[in-house]
């Protein structure tokens, strides 16, 4: 595939330059004006296509994970898929043993498993059966001892996550299983605490908010890490996370039911995420949010969630400039998103950057789904957000289709200015949408460096919102059926 593009692209490229060429050295004719344009946009076109080139070389570059073909069946350990019996142990020993063995498949078997917290480690390929259910405790016990890792964006010594792994290399969750993670309007869910759409009994006892704005203000201090801990924590932990991990594979599984986050790759290299079902309709169900993470793959997957479909996220605040590591070299391709907060998301917590993202031929629609394309930051987040490309994306339903707003929460309050450079957006058709747009820059910073190219809003209520925006690149773009121009 790259070779042909790369083909195709050198072919267009250089059909452009003996055109110039001829148009030189003649000195006899002037292309007229509408000519002269059409020829600087196919020029715009080719080289948007040499840029998508860089996707594919990314994809290459993943190295994937490879297993021993050997296989640690858990109920061998004494698991057994009974309601009651807490298989966490079993499942502990398993992987333990596979991993004491030089790696391969721990087997979950046909039969619906209850669990705690399950730790990978290197070499471990935790494989569900198609019937197999992982059916996770909501009991706070089950995650504990604390483990490092990170919460909207800001580390702490908190609850392990679902399934963790802490620095491990070629790991993998895979197998066309169920991973039930119970969140309800009795469990885990009421922690969120007096949410606008909550439909549970609010109890200000379990409120996140307790421990959410100390854990803020320490990381602000500059408290470190682990001083970060605390004996009253309501902040729910995230389904899985692999954390400074190499070479991570989550593949096939449906994911269900999350406390809080569903994926989480943390300061991770070489992730792959492909046909797993990410159905979750909780408070902060986020389907995937690679962190701080290089290198990800993330294709067919579905997502049905309570908030953003993809996020990609770099660290809140303080404590993303502290780490000052992008999410970047990120690829997202033939993805279906239904009901969320937005399809395809950069930030809110994108204090350490982003870059180098490529989303591509992704279909989007729901009557729940608030945003397509987002972009949510603000001057305490800051960030700079460049070379993002997404393409051929196909969006039915949507409140609001293209968002960029500087204006996220605490807005215009504070010293880090947001940035956007370079955000090519091309081949993008939305069908129904309540607003085309909401762009809101700053007056002190504007939203500048993006381009649309052959954008179509075929059914749109209004055009939305426009604020402060220094110029936009546009190209064939149509509202309701007539040529629009921002």
């Amino acid at each position: 595939m790259t070779d042909l593009l790369k083909r195709k692209s050198i072919k267009t490229l250089g059909l452009l330059s003996a055109g110039v060429s001829l148009l030189t050295v003649s000195g006899c004719h002037t292309l007229p004006l509408s000519s002269q344009s059409n020829l600087a946009d196919s020029a715009k076109d080719a080289e948007d296509l040499v840029k998508w080139q860089q996707a594919d070389q990314i994809i290459a570059a993943i190295k994937p994970t490879q297993f021993a073909a050997q296989e640690f069946v858990i109920t061998a350990f004494g698991a057994k898929a009974e309601a009651g019996n807490d298989n966490t142990q079993a499942i502990k020993a398993a992987i333990a043993a596979c991993a004491a063995a030089g790696g391969g498949r721990v087997i979950v078997p046909a039969g619906r498993f209850e669990t705690g917290a399950i730790h990978l480690k290197s070499n471990v390929n935790l494989h569900l059966h198609d019937d197999a259910v992982l059916s996770f405790y909501t009991d706070r016990e089950h995650y504990l001892p604390y483990v490092m890792t990170r919460w909207e964006g800001v580390e702490l010594i908190g609850y392990s996550p679902l399934i963790y792994a802490f620095q491990q290399e070629n790991i993998a969750v895979t197998g066309k299983g169920i991973l039930e993670g119970n969140g309800s309007t009795t469990a885990w869910w009421p922690w969120k605490g007096n949410w606008e759409r909550r439909n549970w009994e609010y109890d200000a006892s379990v409120d996140q908010v307790q421990t959410r704005k100390v854990l803020f203000a320490m990381a602000e201090q500059g408290a470190p890490v682990a001083e970060r801990q605390f004996t009253e924590n309501f902040l729910r932990p995230p389904f899985i996370q692999p954390y400074g991990c190499k070479r991570v594979l989550i593949e096939g599984v449906t994911i269900r039911n999350s406390p809080f986050w569903l994926i989480n790759p943390v300061l991770s290299e070489d992730v792959v995420i492909r046909n797993v079902n990410c159905v979750s309709h909780g408070p902060n169900s986020d389907g995937c949010n690679p962190e701080s993470s290089n290198r990800v793959l993330i294709e067919n997957c579905l997502f049905d969630t309570g908030d953003d479909c993809i996020a990609l996220k770099s660290g809140r605040n303080n404590d993303g400039r502290r780490l000052a590591t992008p999410v970047q070299n990120i690829v997202i391709q033939d993805c279906i998103m239904r009901s969320g907060h937005g399809g395809v998301v950069m930030g809110s917590e994108i204090s350490g950057g982003a870059r180098n993202i490529f989303a591509r031929r992704c279909r989007m629609s729901s009557p729940n789904l608030a945003r397509g394309i987002r972009i949510k930051t603000n001057s305490v987040r800051g960030g700079l957000i460049e070379n993002v490309y997404i393409r051929d994306i196909e969006i039915g339903e949507v409140r609001d289709a293209i968002v960029i707003n500087f204006f996220y929460e605490e807005g215009d309050a504070g010293n880090f200015m947001p940035q956007v450079n370079n955000l090519h957006i091309s081949n993008l058709t939305v069908q129904k949408a309540q607003r085309a747009f909401q762009l809101r820059g700053f007056e002190r910073a504007p939203i500048s460096g993006v381009t649309l190219h052959h954008v179509h809003f075929k059914q749109v209520e209004t055009v939305g919102i426009l604020e402060n925006i220094a110029g936009i690149d546009q190209l064939d773009i149509t509202l309701n059926g007539k040529p629009f121009s921002i």
